[in-house]
């Protein structure tokens, strides 16, 4: 055992593994396509544990790699290659802390996972809207430093709107507790936004203060099928007209992608008109009764399938069928697994712009990747496209250079949404995977005060390094 190790293992309430065979699930990403080394795991149990753990980190210029439900996509959760820092895991700050119905709060450790929140809010008899498919897993630390996303978005907010105090423990761990849950406060500057978004670079979260809301009366969700995404476009902003501040998903769906669930989960699948090339997944929730936002919802629809825009309609009249309906969405990613090899790209433009980028980075499929299919997945409320190509197990592994093959079409993709004034990443973050793609499209300037900000909080680049801000 080296000096190092014995250190932190003797620091009170810290669990540390050391052993290859434990260590490994904490050094790739679920999907099994980053991985890294780290020469120890550690487990603190305590906030003042994390703050002694990464003081130690600073003492002796360990890196530090923060890692919570480890559900991510850009490799940002996974230590770097060089074995020698540490994983610092915060499954175990699982403490709901606080829950006030007159304040319309909750204040909860980091590891405390999503769905843990969501059932406290519920238990209360309110709503924490965040949603996210891994939110059985996926930790609230984690949601903060990525600013998670998700479905409710266009009504909600991402989690930057939904936090209301930060704590954190910095690179020379210093314990910061920006806890508070107050809406107005004009005292300088907003530093918890400093831990917002930033990937455990500027500091590791260990609990925070969220905003809670009503719980709606009811929910109405349909599933509606166009010819265009035109259409379905002009459609999502008719919904949001008609339902002012109730209108709680805008999801899309291109008709490769419904035909892809139910090849792969035919005991889902919801029959899809012929002649619909898109699909809407629309839900709405209120406080008025279900019948009177049903009734609302029919004479939304009534003129577009009159006018021939709406090729048809499946509206949930129950929970089971609203269930049934938001399974199309839920299987995505399950299924696109089976299929093939999905080049999966978390795209956002302006909302006025999606038609054209799909337009184009349809065209730049065929011409360049005739083999490969456009399949879409998209937050349309908020612009966010998840546009993946994707090419047949057999395809792929045809491909001579595949590494080759992915960074040409990222490059070809992204350089579509640049122009159109969007960015490569919309909510799944920056991570390791992304790095170069930072430098070729952030303004210079802009990466400059990135670096600023990053060398006055972490002086020393211990705190996830390689990630967010390039070097």
């Amino acid at each position: 055992m080296t000096p190092f190790d014995a250190r932190l293992a003797a620091i009170p309430d810290v669990t540390v593994l050391t052993g290859e065979e434990e260590m490994a699930p904490h050094f790739t990403d679920w999907r099994r396509r980053y991985s890294g080394r780290a020469r120890a795991v550690a487990f603190p149990g305590t906030v003042e544990a994390v703050a002694a753990v990464v003081r130690l980190c600073h003492e002796t210029g360990t890196p530090v790699w923060p890692q919570g439900g480890n559900t991510g996509i850009c490799g940002g959760s996974v230590p770097g290659g060089d074995g020698a820092g540490i994983v610092l895991c915060l499954g175990r700050l699982n403490r709901i802390r606080d829950v006030s119905p007159g304040d319309d709060s909750i204040t909860v450790d980091a590891g405390v996972t999503l769905q843990a929140v969501q059932e406290a809010a519920e238990g209360i008899g309110r709503l924490f809207p965040l949603s996210l498919g891994a939110e059985g897993s996926c930790q609230i630390g984690g949601n903060i430093a990525t600013n998670a996303g998700g479905t409710a978005v266009v009504r909600y907010g991402t989690m930057r709107d939904l936090v209301l105090g930060v704590e954190a423990v910095l690179a020379d761990g210093t314990v910061w507790n920006g806890l508070r849950s107050l809406r107005k406060n004009n005292t300088g500057l907003d530093l918890k936004q400093l831990m917002i978004g930033t990937e455990g670079t500027l500091g590791i979260v260990t609990g925070a203060t969220l905003r809670l809301f009503p719980r709606p009366v009811s929910r109405v969700t349909a599933l509606l099928h166009f010819t265009s995404a035109a259409e379905v476009l002009e459609t999502a902003q008719a919904m949001r007209a008609a339902f002012p501040g109730e209108v709680d998903a805008l999801e899309l769906l291109s008709a490769s992608q419904v035909e892809i669930v139910a090849r792969h989960f035919p005991q889902l699948a919801l029959p899809l008109p012929g002649g619909a090339a898109w699909s809407l997944l629309v839900e709405i929730a209120g406080g008025r009764a279900e019948e009177e936002m049903l009734d609302g919802l029919a004479a939304a629809l009534e003129p577009m399938l009159e006018a021939g825009t709406l090729v048809d309609a499946v509206i949930g009249q129950n929970a089971r069928q609203r269930e049934a309906i938001w399974a199309q969405r839920h299987t995505v990613t399950e299924a696109n697994v089976r299929e093939g090899m999905g080049l999966t790209h978390d795209i956002a433009v302006p909302i006025a712009r999606i038609g054209d980028f799909l337009a184009e980075a349809e065209a730049m499929l065929a011409e360049h990747y005739p083999q490969a299919r456009q399949v879409v997945v998209s937050h349309v409320g908020d612009g966010n496209l998840h546009w993946i190509a994707m090419f047949s197990h057999e395809d792929w592994a045809g491909i001579p250079d595949p590494e080759a093959v992915q960074a040409d079409l990222d490059r070809r993709a992204y350089d579509i949404a640049h122009a159109m004034g969007g960015t490569f990443s919309a909510e799944h973050g920056v991570g390791s995977i992304h790095i170069g793609e930072m430098r070729r499209y952030k303004d210079p300037a802009e990466l400059a005060l990135m670096r600023t900000v990053k060398a006055a909080l972490d002086p020393a680049g211990i705190l996830n390094p390689g990630r967010v801000v390039p070097a």
